[in-house]
């Protein structure tokens, strides 16, 4: 008799699990629709080049969470990115790594959120100081922290390893370099 209940569950569950996870008329999983609202995943991204967004968003679509873009209050020029000049705004604030520059907004109800996605461009080999920024404006204790990022050609180790050491209170999960990602690179990185 529990046999047969435990299968009748089972099926139950399966046949539940396929009317709510099919595609709609968009082509989009209806399950990861009807889970953004009640998403516990955050996307939060800087992007200077555009680059950075598109996988974030990426990651969004496949993790269900809410994207939220880390706004610099002065955007940032293509003067201000050459790397090449030393004077240039984003080679000034490299150079002085307690440097903080502005940002627009604040994540609402930082709360509901359990895991936190943090994207943004290798610069000088570790994450540019906005996402400074962006971590010590918000309270992310008790929440799994994971960072992403894209480079012209570093790796991801040394940004990771400065954020867990810049912020040892905070609980630092292995990150991943994604240039070039997709979503079903995404989903393999994250076992989906």
């Amino acid at each position: 008799m529990k046999k047969f209940f435990y299968i009748i569950t089972v099926v139950a569950a399966m046949g539940f699990t396929a009317c709510t996870g099919g595609s709609n008329q968009n082509g989009t999983n209806d399950q990861v629709q009807q889970n953004e609202g009640q998403s516990k995943t955050l996307v939060a991204y800087f992007s200077a080049s555009g680059v950075t967004e598109g996988v974030a968003k990426d990651l969004a679509a496949v993790t269900g969470g809410t994207l939220y873009k880390i706004d610099p209050e002065q955007p940032y020029t293509d003067k201000d990115l050459d790397w090449r000049d030393s004077t240039s705004r984003s080679s000034v604030e490299m150079k002085d790594l307690s440097s903080r520059p502005a940002i627009k907004g604040k994540v609402e109800n930082i709360e509901q959120y359990d895991t936190v996605f943090v994207g943004f461009p290798v610069w000088w080999y570790t994450a540019p100081t906005i996402i400074n920024t962006f971590i010590e404006a918000n309270d992310f204790k008790g929440k799994v922290m994971i960072p992403f990022a894209t480079s012209g050609g570093s790796t991801i180790d040394k940004s990771a390893a400065d954020l867990a050491k810049t912020y040892p209170d905070l609980n630092w999960q292995p990150g991943r370099l994604l240039n070039g990602a997709n979503q079903d690179t995404i989903r393999a990185w994250l076992g989906k």
